[in-house]
C-alpha cells in the first residue's frame, strides 16, 4: 500500500514538473516598458538641429533583458549554430550594452539615457514639455557610474512613491564635470518634485544639494536657474536633521 503511495506521488509530481518547471521559465515582468537612448554631439553636422544624432538603443519590459542588455548576460553556446552574420551583429550590441553599464566610457560629449517607452528624451515631447530636471554632478567616472546604475535599479524596481511624474534619466559625459539629469512631467508640481528629489538623492547617496530646473527656463537660458533643492541631510546622534 504504502509503495503504491509512493509510485501515486511521484507520478504526481512528474506530471507536475513540465507545469513548474514552465512557471520557472516566465520572465519576470516589470511594471512598464523602458527604453535606452544615444546621443552623441562631439561631432555635430553643420546645420543639423538638437537632437538629430539622437538613437534609440533597446527597449525592454523584463528583468532577464535588462540584465542582458546592461551586463551582457548571454550564453554563447546557443550562438554556436547561428550565421556568422548573426553573431557579428550580437558582438555589437554587446559592445553598445557594455558601455550602457558604464557610462564613464563614452566618449565626452556624449549622452546616454534611459527612458519610459513613448516617451523621447526631448524637451518637445508632449510628457516632456511641461516639465522640468533634478540635476547631479560627478567629478569623479566612478561616481557618475554608480550613480546611474543605481537610478536605473530605483527606476524599473518602481522605488518612487511619484513614479508616473518620472520620465527617465540621462547621463552626460563631459570633459570637466559630469552630470546625471532626472527627467520629470511636471515641473510646478513642487510637491511631488520635492519628494521625487529627497528619493533620488537617498538612492545615489550624495552628501551634495540636489537642484532642479525647468526646462522652459533651460529653453530660454543657457544656464537655468534652480527653482528647487534638495536639502543636505546629515544623521546626528540619532535625528536626522536637513540643511
Amino acid at each position: 500500500m504504502a509503495t503504491e503511495s509512493a509510485a501515486e506521488a511521484a507520478a504526481a509530481a512528474a506530471a507536475a514538473a513540465p507545469e513548474t518547471a514552465a512557471v520557472e521559465k516566465q520572465p519576470h515582468r516589470l511594471e512598464r516598458k523602458w527604453t535606452f537612448w544615444f546621443d552623441n554631439q562631439a561631432k555635430p553636422k553643420q546645420g543639423a538641429a538638437w537632437g538629430s544624432s539622437l538613437r534609440r538603443a533597446y527597449t525592454f519590459d523584463t528583468v532577464e533583458d535588462f540584465w542582458w542588455c546592461v551586463l551582457r548576460v548571454y550564453c554563447v553556446a546557443d550562438l554556436v549554430c547561428v550565421r556568422y552574420m548573426l553573431i557579428e551583429v550580437v558582438k555589437v550590441l554587446c559592445s553598445l550594452y557594455d558601455q550602457i553599464f558604464r557610462p564613464s566610457k563614452l566618449p565626452a560629449q556624449a549622452d546616454f539615457h534611459l527612458f519610459k517607452a513613448g516617451i523621447e528624451p526631448k524637451w518637445e515631447d508632449p510628457e516632456c514639455a511641461n516639465g522640468g530636471k533634478w540635476t547631479a554632478t560627478s567629478s569623479r567616472k566612478a561616481d557618475l557610474d554608480n550613480m546611474w546604475l543605481e537610478t536605473l535599479m530605483a527606476l524599473i524596481g518602481e522605488q518612487f512613491d511619484e513614479a508616473d511624474e518620472i520620465c527617465g534619466v540621462v547621463a552626460s559625459v563631459r570633459q570637466r564635470q559630469d552630470k546625471l539629469a532626472l527627467w520629470t512631467k511636471n515641473a510646478a508640481n513642487e510637491a511631488a518634485q520635492m519628494s521625487i528629489g529627497r528619493k533620488w538623492k537617498e538612492v545615489i547617496d550624495v552628501n551634495d544639494k540636489l537642484s532642479y530646473s525647468f526646462h522652459d527656463d533651460s529653453k530660454r537660458e543657457r544656464s537655468a536657474k534652480s527653482r528647487y533643492t534638495s536639502p543636505i541631510l546629515m544623521l546626528l546622534g540619532h535625528e536626522l536633521r536637513h540643511f
